[in-house]
C-alpha cells in the first residue's frame, strides 16, 4: 500500500467537469511525473463541492489550500510551486480575507459555515469510483448492523423515531412508508430509488450519485431487508451520464465485495440493484408513472390509492423513495433516530439539500439543518444578490411550488411552513429573483414547461395548463384584460383540484403565488401595458437620450431594421414603429445614452 504525503481533489462533479474538471486532473498526474513525484502524491477525482460558481475547484491535503476557477494552463504552476517548493499560489486560493489564503477547514468558510452536510458528507471528500474509500468512512456498515443485529422490523422503527419525512416533495414520512409495504403479504416486493430529478435547476440527486453512489446502494438494501424485498431499481434519467457511469460501477464493485447479490455477507438476505434509464419526462418523477416506464409502459401515473407500498411495481409491494431519502438512512442506523430526530423541527427532522441558484453570489449545492431560515441561506450561505440589486421572490419546489417574498424571509424552512406560503419543499430547487426578474414572465416560464411535459392523461392537466398558458402569453404580449386575471385564477384553482397527479394539481401554483405576491405587476401589464421590469419584450420601450448621446453612430450600425437615424455628433433617434425591442442598441452603446422603459 502506497504512502502518499499529499493528496489532491479535484471536484469531479457535472458542474466542474463541464469546464474541463476532468481533464485538469489528468494534467496534474502528467505534471506529477514530469517532476518524478507521482508515487508522492495521489490524484482523486470527487464528487460535488456544492461551491458550483467557483469550479473547476481543487483542494490540496492535508494542508487543506482551496484552489478555484482553476484551468489546465494554471496545472504546471501549482505542481511546481505548491507541491514541489511548498507555496501556495495565492492567485488561485479561495480567502475571505487578504491575509487568508485558502489554508483552512472548508467548515470554516462562510459557505459552509452554517451548512450540515448528511446526504452530502462524502460528496467532495471521497472518490465516488473506489468502493474501498466508501469503506474508509463507514461505508457498508449500516448494512452490517441491520443483518447482525436488527430485526426488520426494528429498522423500520428505528425510521419512524427518526422523523425523516421523504426529500422528493411531499414529505411523506418514511418509516411509515417502509411499515405499510413491509405488513403486505407477497411472493415478491420492490425497492425503487427514483432519481428521475428534472426541475428547473435542480441538481441535488445527480450530485450525490455522482459523488457518494454507494451510500444509495446500502441503503436501498437496508430498505430491502427491512420490507421484505430481493430487488431494486434506480430509474435515473439518460441525460445524466457521469451518474449512471458511477452507478453501474458502485454496482459492479458492490457485487464483487459481496455486498449485493446473493447471501450478503455470508447471511441468508439476497438483494440485487438493476438501472433504469428514463427518457426525461418530467411525469416519470411521480411514482405510478415512474413505475409505468419501468414496465415498458407508457410513463403515465395511475390514479390512487392502490398505492404502491399495497400495489406497485408489478403489482406488487413496492417502496419509492428519491435519492436524497436514501442518503440519510445508513446515518440513521449508525448514529440512531435520537441523533437524526435532535436536529430540525418538531415536524421536520434532519437537514434539507437546496440547489441555490438564479441571482445569487454563490450558486451551488448546499446542506442546511430544517428551520434555518430562508434569509441566511440567501445572505448568509448565497452571499446575496449581486451587483447590488433588490431581491424580490425566492422560488422554492421548482415548477410545482411558489415564490416567497421578502416579508418571509425570516421564515423557518420546514415542509408545513413552505405550504403555508403557497409553495412547498419540492425536491430542493431554490431560484432567486431580483428586481430585473418579471413575476408575470416567471408564471409564464413555469406554466411553458409544465404544459410540454403534461402526460396528456387528464383534461385539466392537458388543456388546462396550455389555456392559463395562453393567458399569460396574452398578458406578457400587452393585450391582456383585468377579467383575463380572473380567468386565470379561476382557472388555476379548478386545475388544482380536479387534476389526477401531482404534476397537474401543482402545475399552477406559480400563478396563484405571483397573484398573491405580485398582483401589481399583473394589472400593470394590463392597465398600463408596461413591463415594470422591462423583460416583456412587447412592453418595452427603448429611447435615446438627447443629453448623453454623442452622435457616434454606434446604435444605427447596430440596429438590424434600420429603426435608429441621425446626424454624426448629433444626437441619434429611434423610430418605434420598426423597433423590433432586440436591445442590440443598447447593449452596445459605450455611453448608456438608450434607455429601456
Amino acid at each position: 500500500m502506497n504512502l502518499f504525503r499529499a493528496q489532491v481533489l479535484v471536484c469531479g462533479g457535472t458542474s466542474c467537469a463541464i469546464e474541463g474538471a476532468m481533464d485538469i486532473a489528468n494534467s496534474v498526474k502528467n505534471e506529477l511525473k514530469n517532476h518524478r513525484i507521482e508515487n508522492e502524491i495521489e490524484v482523486i477525482r470527487t464528487g460535488c463541492l456544492g461551491l458550483c460558481d467557483l469550479g473547476p475547484i481543487m483542494i490540496v491535503y492535508p494542508e487543506g489550500t482551496f484552489y478555484s476557477k482553476v484551468s489546465i494552463k494554471d496545472v504546471p504552476e501549482i505542481v511546481h510551486e505548491h507541491l514541489v517548493n511548498g507555496r501556495v499560489v495565492k492567485r488561485l486560493a479561495y480567502y475571505e480575507s487578504l491575509d487568508d489564503y485558502g489554508i483552512r477547514s472548508l467548515n470554516n468558510v462562510e459557505f459552509y459555515k452554517k451548512q450540515m452536510r448528511i446526504a452530502l458528507r462524502n460528496c467532495g471528500v471521497i472518490d465516488p469510483e473506489n468502493i474501498d474509500e466508501y469503506l474508509a468512512v463507514d461505508g457498508y456498515k449500516a448494512l452490517e448492523k441491520v443483518l447482525s443485529k436488527l430485526t426488520p422490523q426494528e429498522v423500520v422503527e428505528t425510521l419512524k423515531k427518526s422523523g425523516l419525512r421523504g426529500r422528493g416533495g411531499g414529505g411523506f414520512p418514511t418509516g411509515l412508508k417502509w411499515e405499510f409495504a413491509a405488513k403486505q403479504v407477497s411472493n415478491e416486493k420492490y425497492i425503487i430509488c427514483n432519481a428521475d430529478e428534472g426541475d428547473p435547476g435542480a441538481f441535488m440527486d445527480r450530485s450525490v450519485l455522482e459523488g457518494d453512489p454507494h451510500a444509495v446502494l446500502e441503503a436501498m438494501a437496508i430498505g430491502g431487508y427491512a420490507i421484505g424485498a430481493g430487488q431494486g431499481y434506480i430509474y435515473i434519467r439518460a441525460e445524466y451520464p457521469l451518474a449512471v457511469e458511477r452507478l453501474e460501477s458502485a454496482i459492479k464493485q458492490a457485487k464483487e465485495y459481496g455486498l449485493l447479490g446473493n447471501n450478503i455477507l455470508g447471511t441468508e438476505f439476497s438483494f440485487d440493484i438493476e438501472i433504469r434509464l428514463g427518457a426525461g419526462a418530467f411525469v416519470c418523477g411521480e411514482e405510478t408513472a415512474l413505475m409505468n416506464s419501468i414496465e415498458g409502459k407508457r410513463g403515465m401515473p395511475n390514479p390512487k390509492p392502490p398505492f404502491p407500498a399495497v400495489s406497485g411495481l408489478w403489482c406488487k409491494p413496492t417502496v419509492i423513495n428519491n435519492v436524497e431519502t436514501y442518503a440519510n438512512i445508513a446515518q440513521i442506523i449508525l448514529k440512531g433516530d435520537k441523533w437524526f430526530s435532535g436536529i430540525g423541527t418538531e415536524k421536520s427532522k434532519g437537514t434539507k439539500v437546496f440547489a441555490l441558484g438564479g441571482k445569487i453570489t454563490n450558486t451551488g449545492l448546499v446542506e442546511v439543518p430544517m428551520g434555518i431560515t430562508l434569509r441566511e441561506i440567501i445572505y448568509d450561505i448565497g452571499g446575496g444578490i449581486p451587483n447590488g440589486k433588490e431581491f424580490k421572490a425566492v422560488q422554492t419546489g421548482g415548477p410545482s411550488g411558489g415564490c416567497i417574498t421578502v416579508e418571509n424571509l425570516d421564515t423557518k424552512i420546514d415542509y408545513d411552513n413552505l405550504v403555508a406560503l403557497g409553495s412547498m419543499m419540492g425536491s430542493g430547487g431554490m431560484i432567486v429573483l431580483d428586481e430585473d426578474n418579471c413575476m408575470v414572465d416567471v408564471a409564464r416560464f413555469y406554466l411553458d414547461f409544465i404544459k410540454d411535459e403534461s402526460c396528456g392523461k387528464c383534461t385539466p392537466c392537458r388543456i388546462g395548463t396550455k389555456r392559463m398558458l395562453e393567458i399569460l402569453e396574452k398578458i406578457t404580449a400587452g393585450n391582456g384584460t383585468l377579467e383575463d386575471l380572473d380567468k386565470l385564477e379561476a382557472l388555476a384553482k379548478k386545475i388544482k383540484v380536479a387534476s389526477l397527479c401531482g404534476l397537474g394539481q401543482t402545475a399552477p401554483n406559480p400563478v396563484l403565488a405571483t397573484l398573491k405576491y405580485f398582483k401589481d405587476e399583473y394589472i400593470a401589464h394590463v392597465v398600463d401595458k408596461k413591463c415594470p421590469a422591462g423583460v416583456c419584450t412587447a412592453l418595452v420601450e427603448y429611447s435615446i437620450n438627447p443629453e448623453l448621446c454623442r452622435g457616434c453612430s454606434l446604435c444605427a450600425r447596430q440596429c438590424p431594421v434600420n429603426a435608429i437615424s441621425g446626424t454624426i455628433r448629433h444626437p441619434y433617434s429611434i423610430d418605434e414603429s420598426k423597433c423590433i425591442k432586440c436591445g442590440a442598441c443598447a447593449n452596445k452603446c459605450p455611453f448608456k445614452a438608450i434607455e429601456k422603459k
